[in-house]
């Protein structure tokens, strides 16, 4: 049974940080392309970033670019998103999700499994 645990949202002001985290139950994490999506109320889910198994590439929508970050720790199975200088636009339920497929993904139709969401609010 995979499963996908996402932490770390919150209400937070306009231009503060939050980290997010996603707790992996897969057997061999370190061989799963991870990706974040978002999706903000009344709107379709977005792709927020992807990060390949290695760590060594990653790819980000331009509307997160330069302020969140994506990161990976393979021992304990994690996956992170430092979110700095968040605007109100970021409000959005936020999901991690993995794929076997080689390389930086982001179409939500490429992702095999998908954590439950964890709320992130921006107040102005």
């Amino acid at each position: 049974q995979v499963q996908l645990v996402e932490s770390g949202g919150g209400l937070v002001q306009a231009g503060g940080s939050l980290r997010l985290s996603c707790a992996a139950s897969l057997r061999t994490f370190s061989m799963y392309t991870m990706g974040w999506f978002r999706q903000p109320p009344g709107k379709e889910r977005e792709f927020v970033s992807s990060i390949t198994w290695t760590g060594s590439s990653t790819l980000y929508a331009d509307s997160v670019k330069g302020r969140f970050t994506i990161s990976r720790d393979n021992a304990k199975n994690t996956l992170f998103l430092q979110m700095n200088s968040l605007k109100p636009e970021d409000t959005a339920v936020y999901y991690c999700a993995a794929t076997r497929e080689y390389g930086t993904r982001s179409s939500p139709r490429d992702y095999n499994y998908w954590g439950q969401g964890t709320q992130v609010t921006v107040s102005s």
